[in-house]
């Protein structure tokens, strides 16, 4: 597909401020929708979603039919990595991914050195059908987890609230720790540039949990594997759009964007505007990012706060998004609000 069709989301990426901020939303393919509701009750499990091409493309296109957001993202989930990497990956109802823990160099030693990508094959065909049915000037996103978020999953063997066990890890085991990482650059490069060939028109690496790192880890565990996974897709894909998320990075913000050559960076809604506007957007595109919370809340609160972000954001290369994902009890008016303010 020609990049000229596509407007405006991929313009701010390519460097050109739109009028309008092009918008989407993080997890807009979700439980706050009815009909997607619907589509899973009818799938079963999360990953069997996932993986079942024809209903991850209804549910991708949901949003866009419901909202005519300028971006649609692929439903998936960052720990199909791992799944392709044959760890055992299961979603528990009520308490998120469990995965067989990676928590010694032993068991490091049993990793594969790489995915078997015709693992993830429903989620290529899953873009293709997406496209296919998508209008032109409506941009399709793929994205990977940043190796650091991935490896928290699976040496912990879920979810955690400070990430103390891989943190842990790459304390007093670097070297195993750097082979789970070496892994899942490798792996996230292959499966990026397959999103690509399938059709995604920009790609999104999240890195959920690199706001819990010191600044030095964080350049070792956070930025300098995003920058080999952008130097990996750009090496095959010279133009390739890519967003970065590194989630809660604040001041470290500059140096990530400066080190790893993303497009534009995604921020969450504790980071400083005027810091943002004079560090990060006067050398990429920045998206995000209203509360989540005050999208729950609605009425002159979220008027006021889609203001502020528009005041802050919006005279620069911007996309209105979220600082991170909608939350499940979001009223489908409050979105509406949202898409009537940000357009005007």
């Amino acid at each position: 597909m020609p990049q000229s069709a596509i407007k405006p989301f991929i313009d701010v990426l390519s460097g050109q401020r739109q009028s309008i901020p092009p918008m989407w939303m993080m997890r807009q393919a979700g439980r706050y929708l009815p009909e997607y509701r619907e589509v899973r009750a009818k799938a079963g499990g999360f990953l069997d979603l996932c993986f079942n091409p024809e209903l991850a493309a209804e549910v991708t296109l949901q949003p866009i039919r419901r909202f005519g957001f300028n971006a649609a993202i692929i439903f998936s989930d960052i720990l199909v990595i791992p799944y392709a990497l044959g760890r055992a990956v299961r979603f528990e109802v009520g308490e998120g991914p469990r995965l067989e823990p990676l928590d010694d160099p032993a068991k490091v030693g049993t990793l594969a050195t790489r995915a078997d990508l015709g693992k993830l094959a429903p989620v290529f065909e899953a873009l293709r059908i997406v496209r296919a049915q998508l209008a032109p000037e409506i941009a399709l996103i793929g994205f990977c987890g940043a190796p650091w978020t991935v490896a928290t999953y699976m040496v912990a063997g879920q979810g955690t609230p400070d990430q103390a066990p891989a943190r842990m890890m790459a304390y007093r085991h670097p070297e195993a720790f750097a082979k789970i990482i070496d892994v899942l650059v490798e792996s996230s490069i292959e499966y990026l540039l397959a999103q690509l060939a399938a059709g995604a028109d920009a790609l999104q690496i999240f890195d959920t949990w690199a706001g819990v790192l010191p600044p030095a880890e964080f350049a070792r565990w956070s930025v300098a594997p995003t920058r080999r996974i952008v130097e990996g897709v750009r090496a095959k894909v010279p133009d390739a759009k890519i967003i970065g998320f590194p989630r809660g990075a604040g001041a470290q913000l500059p140096a990530y964007v400066e080190a790893t050559g993303v497009n534009a960076v995604s921020i969450d809604w504790t980071a400083e505007p005027g810091f943002i506007r004079e560090r990060v957007q006067s050398t990429v595109a920045v998206q995000g990012n209203l509360d989540p919370l005050v999208l729950i809340t609605g009425g002159a609160a979220l008027d006021r706060a889609i203001d502020d972000v528009l005041a802050n954001f919006a005279q620069g290369r911007f996309i209105f998004n979220l600082g991170h994902g909608i939350q499940p009890e979001t009223p489908i008016a409050h979105v509406e609000q949202m898409l009537r303010r940000v357009r005007g």
